[in-house]
């Protein structure tokens, strides 16, 4: 029997932090519309074997293929291995329609103690170096990687880069000004990464994502009231879940989003705006 040919067959996505979340939802989003994946992730030994066992099923029932590599997408040689490892088993170049950046990695510390107190010294305390790391983890590293992949010759003449930023870029929460100032940075970034990589093909955007209940929200200190607050204000009745967010990714992807560059879209049922 011949193969239905799906929406997406022969394009690829790469995602970064893809084990989880939102990453994770995309994968399964994009996969059922026919989209290969390279997704990379950093998890324990343990973990990783959860990890690929799940892809695994999720390939073969999609049938897409499907490459999880459990590499440090932040450093340097570990994106060059991969630009390698890549071009040689995709087999073809121009068929990355879709690079997310979906890395949630960074430092929750306070900026000063309860009155000014630095008797137990400055180690808790969000340090220059937390916020250097957390930037580039969280932000600059996407410029990094649309480099690569372009300087590969890997990007589809119509492709999508995407990255996540969240509504902590222009609001207090606790303990989050490292991560707010490199989502603050993103979005400055991505306006002239639509600019700058427009005439390649690339389109650049940003999902603001509504609270969502991940991993990466749990470990925020007072996340809990973050989720309780959100359910209260959501005018749309419930808060955000993972797949709303992967919903938008894939519409982002298709031929007709080839217009949209340069945005931030807001995918939170209207909780912005409340």
């Amino acid at each position: 029997m011949e193969k239905i040919k799906k929406q997406f067959s022969g394009l690829w996505a790469v995602i970064l932090g893809g084990s989880s979340g939102f990453g994770l939802a995309s994968v399964e989003k994009l996969a059922s519309h026919g989209m290969n994946i390279a997704v990379l992730y950093r998890e324990t030994a343990a973990a990783d074997r959860m990890v690929k066992e799940k892809f695994t099923a999720l390939a073969t029932a999609t049938e897409v293929t499907i490459i999880p590599l459990n590499i440090n997408a932040l450093d340097t040689s570990g994106r060059e291995s991969f630009i390698q490892q890549f071009s040689l088993l995709a087999g073809e170049k121009h068929c990355v329609r879709l690079l997310l950046h979906s890395i949630a990695r960074g430092n929750l510390k306070p900026l000063v103690r309860e009155n000014n107190s630095l008797e137990e010294g400055l180690e808790n305390l969000l340090s220059m170096e937390d916020i250097q790391l957390t930037t580039y983890a969280m932000s600059t590293s996407l410029l990094d990687w649309t480099r690569a992949v372009l300087q590969e010759g890997l990007f589809h003449e119509d492709a999508r880069v995407i990255g996540l930023t969240s509504e902590g870029a222009h609001k207090y929460w606790d303990s989050y000004a490292a991560v707010s100032i490199a989502k603050a940075s993103l979005e400055s970034l991505a306006t002239y990464m639509a600019v700058e990589f427009a005439k390649y093909g690339l389109k650049t955007n940003l999902i603001q994502a509504g609270i969502t209940e991940t991993p990466s929200l749990n470990r925020i200190p007072g996340s809990t009231e973050l989720i309780d607050m959100a359910k209260i204000r959501n005018p749309s009745g419930r808060i955000t879940q993972p797949v709303d967010v992967a919903n938008a990714v894939y519409l982002l992807c298709t031929k007709e989003a080839a217009w949209i560059n340069g945005s931030l879209i807001h995918v939170d049922g209207g909780e912005h705006c409340c």
